[in-house]
């Protein structure tokens, strides 16, 4: 029986594989100096029909593109700008574009803001809401939001592509209550105002936390554009933070300036997503 009973235990022994080796790890050296020194910038195109508000690539897609202009539409590349071409010509009812945002979690899914949210010495031609493709670009479908005229900012869920969240500058010459954050759970077929401060300020940026999508922080800007003068910086302009998915906000204030705040932007690391970037 012992005799057995170590027969097997040899046969088992034999037929368990050996295991793998551990994989040498993979070590990147830094670029030479020299080669640095050779790479430059160059205009890749195309002609874009004023100042360029509006970036975004594709997850897994490096070579996929869109940018938005803020008198020229959306242009879209997929051979990282050796070409490009115009995918809203004809089909939105603006050329004047803010944000564009495509969906992590269906990259057909792609979100554009209409109407330049980056009023200086001019506002060029007001938007008239957002647009929606399900198709990567081919088609595009008006979505609502029509009175904001200016927006800044979209950001979509990265785990469901059907909510999204859109920083509406509003009105640049005027008050308006169609400004601020706003929160859509079915694609876009309704909103709601999840975020307003007061007539004159508007949100001017948004960001949302890559690991914590419940997570998200509004800037919001107090501002006017006239035709003779541009006023910056008020009483709204602030920096907010939701823990619940955008549905109540409360106002940062440790650690930031004093005083009046002008234009703000607002990122979360990639990398470390409790570390939070705020230009201001």
């Amino acid at each position: 029986m012992i005799e057995t009973v170590l027969l097997l235990s040899a046969a088992m022994a034999a037929a368990t594989p050996t295991p793998a080796p551990k994989p040498t790890p993979l070590t990147v050296k830094p670029a030479e100096p020299s080669m640095l020194q050779a790479m430059e910038w160059r205009n890749i195109g195309p002609t874009r029909g004023g100042r360029v508000e509006a970036v975004a690539g594709v997850p897994g897609k490096p070579f996929t593109f869109y940018f938005g202009s803020s008198g020229g539409g959306v242009f879209k590349t997929e051979d990282a700008g050796v070409s490009w071409k115009n995918i809203t010509d004809g089909q939105i009812n603006t050329s004047s574009i803010g944000a564009i945002a495509v969906a992590e979690s269906d990259d057909n899914v792609v979100f554009v803001g209409t109407g330049e949210a980056a009023p200086r010495g001019n506002a060029l031609s007001h938007g008239d809401g957002l647009y929606k493709s399900t198709d990567a670009g081919k088609s595009w479908t008006h979505v609502g939001l029509k009175e904001t005229r200016h927006i800044a900012q979209v950001r979509i869920d990265p785990r469901n592509p059907d909510v999204v969240f859109v920083a509406a500058l509003g009105h640049v010459a005027k008050d308006s209550k169609d400004r601020g954050v706003y929160k859509s759970t079915d694609g876009g077929k309704t909103w709601r105002q999840t975020l307003f401060v007061d007539e004159t300020t508007g949100a001017v940026d948004l960001a949302l936390d890559p690991v914590n999508p419940r997570q998200l922080y509004a800037a919001m800007w107090d501002f006017r554009r006239l035709p003779w003068q541009m006023r910056s910086g008020g009483a709204g302009s602030g920096l907010y933070k939701s823990t619940d998915g955008g549905e109540t906000w409360k106002k940062l204030s440790e650690g930031l300036p004093s005083g009046t705040m002008g234009k703000m932007g607002v990122t979360v690391s990639p990398s470390r997503h409790d570390r939070v970037w705020a230009v201001i």
